[in-house]
């Protein structure tokens, strides 16, 4: 199979789909309120993976909603600029969704305020967007779990999105990325995830997040030894159960990041072909912002399958490039291909 999900090439575009935000990162002492200023990002989960392809060469195409004023216009003014193409995007409503994140925590931390009810993206309800348009000239679909996460009308949007990708043909990833803070609109991830990774040829996110999401258990103890070994058979055994229980799926990704006092330590694995590869293990004592990792991860899948790489290649460039993303500042990397295979192990 060498790792490839059909045996022509891809000509087409990736298709990223879901919400733009703007990220406000104020300090953690609060010198903002005096200073009167604190960093602003362009951000949105499947937004960083468009912005990494693009940078990386790969045709970028970005679905999202917004409403339509001098603000948005600057915006995607500005992703155009980077090599994306937004003729997808679907303009209406009246806000832009934000999220504020004190500066140097996760989206894991208390830190970690949403203001993105009501916006644009929020309020599309299927049968609003032209499919047709939308995939014209796409090879590959990319969206994430955080999509069906936002309210029942998303979640519908989001199969509709992924049957209209289906029925031609195209290649479709997701990242089971999981946001506790969303999930208010009483459903769980259970009830809504595995109708839409049915529909998934690659897989990413980690062995707790596919509990999560999917309902496959990992052993309660895991932790207690700490032992890579352990967590490398977990990762197999959940990519496995993941290709039992979603015949369509074809390769499984899962990172592991752990994350110590003055400590962090990085390893991921990618199961396709019967066969689990693992990465080269990188540690760091200094990270400049974790936000987008997953995201970077998840670009360089994409980047390595779209141009039919070998598969131990495709991971460890996607690592590297996950890796490097810890010392960048804002949501998305901005090293080039050329440097990011200079940091590979």
């Amino acid at each position: 199979m060498n790792g490839l999900f059909n045996n022509q090439p891809y000509t087409g575009k990736v298709l990223s789909f879901g919400e733009l935000l703007i990220r406000f990162c104020p300090d953690t002492e609060g010198n903002w309120l005096d200073n009167h200023q604190m960093p602003v990002y362009i951000v949105g989960a499947e937004l960083n993976v468009s912005r990494a392809l693009a940078l990386w060469g790969l045709p970028a195409k970005y679905f999202t909603a917004l409403p339509e004023n001098d603000l948005t216009q600057h915006i995607v003014k500005s992703l155009q600029n980077k090599g994306i193409d937004t003729s997808p995007v679907h303009y209406g409503g009246h806000r832009v969704g934000i999220y504020y994140l004190t500066e140097h925590n996760d989206i894991k931390n208390n830190a970690l305020v949403y203001d993105r009810a009501h916006s644009a993206f929020a309020e599309l309800k299927p049968g609003m967007i032209d499919w047709d348009k939308v995939l014209d000239g796409v090879s590959w679909f990319h969206f994430s779990a955080i999509c069906p996460a936002l309210s029942q009308d998303t979640a519908d949007l989001c199969k509709e999105a992924l049957e209209a990708a289906s029925k031609r043909n195209i290649t479709i990833s997701v990242d089971l990325n999981y946001r506790s803070k969303l999930w208010q609109y009483g459903k769980s991830p259970l009830q809504v995830m595995p109708g839409l990774v049915k529909y998934c040829d690659l897989v990413m996110g980690n062995i707790w997040a596919a509990e999560k999401m999917l309902d496959i258990p990992v052993i309660p103890d895991i932790h207690e030894s700490g032992q890579k070994s352990i967590y490398l058979k977990e990762a197999l055994k959940t990519s496995q159960n993941i290709m039992e229980q979603f015949p369509k799926c074809k390769a499984v990704a899962n990172t592991f990041r752990f994350d110590a006092t003055n400590d962090i330590k990085y390893y991921t694995t990618l199961y396709t072909g019967n066969q689990l590869y693992h990465s080269g293990e990188y540690e760091t004592g200094h990270v400049i912002d974790k936000v987008g990792s997953g995201d970077c991860f998840m670009a360089g899948l994409i980047y390595g399958f779209y141009n039919r790489h070998e598969v131990s290649e495709i991971l460890e460039f996607a690592t590297a490039a996950a890796f490097e993303k810890l010392f960048i500042k804002g949501d998305a990397t901005t090293k080039t291909v050329a440097e990011i295979k200079r940091a590979i192990k």
